[in-house]
C-alpha cells in the first residue's frame, strides 16, 4: 500500500511563507500525477495545484504567482511553496497521488493557519 508522508504547515503571519512537502513511499513510477488540494471549515475540498509526469502544472486562479508546486525528477515527492500568504488560505491541506491504473491515494492532511 503506497503511503504519503506530508509534512509542513502551520501559523504564518499574512505575508509570510510556508513549504509543505510530499512523499511517495513506493510504487513511484505508477503515478502518474501528484497534487495538493485544501479544505477550510464548511468548504468543499478544493485543487491547489498539480504536476504530473511530464512536468506539466496547474493552478487554481486564487494561488497562481503566489504559490510554486515543485516535483523530484521521478515524481516520488512534491513540495508546495506558499507565499504572500492570506487569511483565506487558511486550510487543511492534502496531498494526493494519482496513478495510471489504481485508485488515488491521499496523505495526511496539514493544517495550515495564516493570522496574525
Amino acid at each position: 500500500q503506497v503511503q504519503l508522508a506530508v509534512s509542513g504547515g502551520g501559523l504564518v503571519q499574512p505575508g509570510g511563507s510556508l513549504r509543505l512537502s510530499c512523499g511517495a513511499s513506493r510504487d513511484i513510477f505508477e503515478i502518474s500525477a501528484m497534487g495538493w488540494y485544501r479544505q477550510a471549515p464548511g468548504d468543499e475540498r478544493e485543487l491547489v495545484a498539480q504536476v504530473d509526469r511530464r512536468g506539466n502544472k496547474k493552478y487554481a486562479d486564487n494561488v497562481k504567482g503566489r504559490f510554486t508546486i515543485q516535483r523530484t525528477s521521478d515524481l516520488n515527492a512534491v513540495y508546495l511553496q506558499m507565499d504572500s500568504l492570506k487569511s483565506e488560505d487558511t486550510a487543511v491541506y492534502y496531498c494526493k497521488a494519482e496513478f495510471y491504473s489504481r485508485p488515488d491515494v491521499w496523505g495526511q492532511g496539514t493544517q495550515v493557519t495564516v493570522s496574525s
